[in-house]
């Protein structure tokens, strides 16, 4: 018994230096990366216009736009999307690795039991004559632990765990991605409605301008190269509808496939919908730190190269020994006296098994290395490029808001300036047509004013998009639990 206790004294000892020892780099943020540099944390550049300000992003930024449709919409994406039901499959697949990984360190065991009817060779007893056959028995249990003494199986579970958040925050971005997808074909499917309303007025009037040229040709007041022209700019006009009803389309079946249906299914009520949603009030964009934190791509990066640097630890621990205690027990011998003194038995002990490491080794620690500094120049990039998105959606968010202004002082101006034709001409001081000129440019500046609106729109999805909106950060801590 005192050789026993000693060996569990052993044991005991390897297991506290285990728990106190890891061979590799311990994981820590690198002070050299992008995302510690002080313009990385700041105020955006081009966030300088009254129509966005720097309050925090909410998680459900399509409530800013105070459209019940729309929020139906995101909450049936949010739940059905197939691409979302791929990385929660994907996030459960990495969660399950991790358990395993865990359950490594942990003890392991079985079972086993044998019976046959043998005959075992005299000869290979150097006996001339043969052997009478024999029932025989054999039963035991195994049970093993690996003293993790250099922490390959820490480090592994390290990288398990880095994954696993990886995985978690991969299911973030495509909760993102699902959200400003569904926006942008809602405002798609709007801004289309809107658009062909504007091109039907215009076609409209374009039709009257071609019954009056034809009306003054036969009352010889006009040439019939007027009346060709009228008909040439309808013809013209009446090819824009079919380009946005097409369009309109397009962004119904793309609603339907992001909120899990056939396209067939599409959403009706948003089939006539004639005009862009836009939000209640400036958009909240926030600052660099608070984009940093709320990206997932950036999370997603970080955490990939936290599970870098653990695989370091993996490979250098190959470099060492491994050692794990043994027991064994049970009984072997004739069947009839399974269970008597004489057929136990048992062993408990230590091995300790180590291949002496060579070129193969030290290449899976060059190749683990070179994983982290690669790593870690993908983890640099994707917050140089959140940044360079968000600063990219506000510059393109503040021109178009100019031009949208632009646009709309023009068609103000046209809508007097066709209010005062009707007025002359009903006053019989202006020709019919220098008012259905008038109307013809109102219509116009309607048109681009539509198209105006659909841009802003898109834009304000895009920059939501690069903002990072539209998941929740309390599934964050899942992703680590085994």
């Amino acid at each position: 018994m005192s050789a026993l206790r000693r060996l569990l004294a052993v044991a005991g000892a390897a297991a506290l230096t285990a728990a106190c020892a890891a061979v590799g780099p311990n994981y820590r943020l690198p002070e050299g990366a992008v995302v510690n540099a002080p313009a990385a944390k700041a105020a955006f550049v081009g966030a300088d216009f009254a129509a966005v300000n720097q309050a925090p992003v909410p998680d459900d930024w399509w409530r800013l736009y105070d459209d019940p449709v729309l929020d139906g919409l995101v909450e049936q994406a949010l739940a059905a999307n197939a691409d979302l039901r791929v990385a929660a499959a994907n996030l459960e697949r990495a969660q399950a690795a991790v358990r395993e990984t865990v359950a490594a360190g942990e003890p392991q065991g079985g079972l086993s039991a044998t019976a046959a009817r043998d005959q075992a060779s005299g000869e290979s007893f150097l006996l001339p004559h043969a052997l009478p056959a024999e029932n025989l028995a054999d039963a035991g249990f195994k049970v093993s632990y690996q003293i993790d003494l250099f922490g390959r199986l820490r480090r592994a579970a390290e990288a398990a765990k880095a994954d696993a958040d990886a995985s978690q925050a991969a299911l973030e971005a495509a909760r993102v991605t699902t959200a400003a997808e569904t926006a942008r074909a809602y405002v798609e499917a709007c801004s289309a409605g809107e658009q062909a309303a504007a091109a039907g007025r215009l076609l409209d009037l374009q039709q009257r301008a071609v019954s009056v040229a034809e009306r003054m040709e036969r009352a010889g007041r006009g040439a019939p190269i007027d009346v060709l022209r009228a008909k040439a700019q309808a013809d013209q006009l009446r090819a824009e509808p079919p380009v946005f009803e097409a369009q309109r389309r397009a962004a119904l079946y793309k609603l339907a496939v992001l909120t899990g249906k056939p396209p067939a299914e599409f959403p009706k009520s948003v089939a006539a919908c004639s005009r862009p949603p836009a939000p209640s009030g400036p958009i909240p964009v926030g600052d660099g730190a608070g984009l940093l934190k709320r990206r997932p791509d950036v999370r997603q990066a970080e955490r990939v190269l936290a599970g870098s640097t653990a695989r370091i630890g993996v490979a250098v621990a190959a470099l060492y020994p491994s050692v794990s205690l043994g027991l064994s027990a049970g009984a072997t011998g004739l069947l009839a006296d399974i269970g008597q003194p004489a057929t136990q038995r048992w062993s408990f002990g230590p091995l300790i098994s180590w291949t002496f490491p060579g070129g193969g080794e030290r290449a899976r620690i060059a190749e683990a290395e070179a994983g982290q500094k690669a790593a870690l120049a993908r983890f640099d990039g994707v917050v140089l490029n959140a940044l360079r998105e968000t600063e990219t959606g506000l510059t393109l968010y503040a021109h178009d808001l100019d031009r949208h202004a632009a646009l709309k002082a023009a068609r103000d101006e046209a809508a007097q300036a066709a209010d005062q034709a009707r007025r002359l001409y009903t006053a019989g001081r202006s020709p019919y047509l220098s008012g259905l000129d008038a109307e013809r440019s109102l219509a116009a500046a309607e048109s681009a004013l539509a198209a105006s609106d659909a841009r802003l729109s898109l834009d304000q999805v895009n920059l939501f998009l690069a903002l990072g909106g539209g998941w929740s950060g309390g599934g964050q801590a899942g992703a680590t639990k085994g």
